[in-house]
């Protein structure tokens, strides 16, 4: 569960934040319907606002906050052979897919990774680690290198941001009428809302958010899929496999990324059960089949 939370940590951070500001500036009395009910219609817009907001501000603050997360070191003029042939790879296949050329670094990390953030298709950061450069060959880590510039093409940012949209908008709303019932049901607040609604709503903003992730980790796995396959057609099926099972030859050991950037990574773990509904990535060996089964 805590990694749950902390991948839920920025976007949750902000609507918490919010709804306190709000609060404070008195701003959320216009959800009172005369000082006794709740306004629905005025709860609904209200939601849809800031869940929305909330949601393309943890976008926009994305590859900022994933430079200094994670300390990439951006590329700006190749210093080696190596860094001329990354910036190269990323330049054509961000041509061949038809994106703006990603902004390209490297961080340092043990840990064989790579991951792609950005606000849009041409204005993201595709970086890999050290790690990857050092125990992958050349042919996987242009695979690699496919598979993140496939989220970019994609709009994968753009659309986790959309669902988390959504998903913002439902939970702000049903966290405020649990928060009205149990201010009126149990505390018998008969005018305006006490120090109970206020406790209630974002606790249950909390809970809501993480049983509401399960719709958004569920469409993190199958975009996966999509960016195994897109990687697939930038290098090749053979290339993709071979990326592939080189990271899960590697999956014995613990990931380096943050828990907030787990989504974005090429990697994935193991688990089962319910804990299965909050991971962000497939099994490898799912991908590694589909790719196999794939007819592209």
């Amino acid at each position: 569960m805590k990694r749950v939370l902390l991948f839920l940590a920025t976007n949750l951070a902000i609507i918490v934040v919010l709804s306190i500001t709000l609060r404070i500036l008195g701003v959320e009395r216009i959800l009172d319907e005369q000082g006794v009910g709740l306004s629905y219609g005025n709860l609904l817009v209200f939601a849809l606002v800031f869940g929305f907001g909330g949601s393309f501000i943890s976008l926009a603050l994305s590859k900022w906050m994933a430079k200094r997360a994670m300390r990439v070191q951006i590329i700006e003029q190749p210093r080696n052979s190596t860094e001329q042939w990354l910036v190269d790879t990323v330049r054509r296949q961000a041509k061949q897919a038809g994106i703006g050329m990603p902004e390209v670094g490297i961080f340092n990390s043990p840990d064989p990774n790579a991951f792609a953030t950005g606000m849009s298709r041409n204005n993201a950061l595709v970086a890999v680690s050290t790690g990857l450069m050092q125990n992958m060959g050349q042919d996987e880590v242009e695979a690699v290198l496919g598979h993140e510039v496939a989220h970019v093409a994609n709009g994968d940012m753009v659309t986790l941001a959309l669902i988390q949209g959504v998903v913002n908008t439902f939970v702000i709303f049903l966290a405020r009428v649990i928060g009205h019932f149990v201010d009126r049901a149990v505390f018998k607040t008969e005018s305006g809302h006490g120090p109970a609604f206020w406790i209630v709503t974002i606790v249950a903003e909390i809970i809501l958010a993480i049983l509401a992730s399960i719709i958004v980790f569920w469409f993190s796995r199958q975009r996966e899929f999509r960016a195994d396959a897109g990687g697939a057609r930038l290098s090749s099926r053979e290339k993709m496999i071979s990326a592939l099972e080189r990271l899960r030859a590697a999956q014995g050991h613990p990931s380096q990324l943050p828990d907030q950037m787990a989504a974005f990574g090429i990697r994935g773990g193991r688990a089962q059960g319910l804990k299965a509904l909050f991971m962000t990535h497939p099994p490898l060996e799912d991908r590694i089949q589909a790719l196999k089964a794939s007819s592209f």
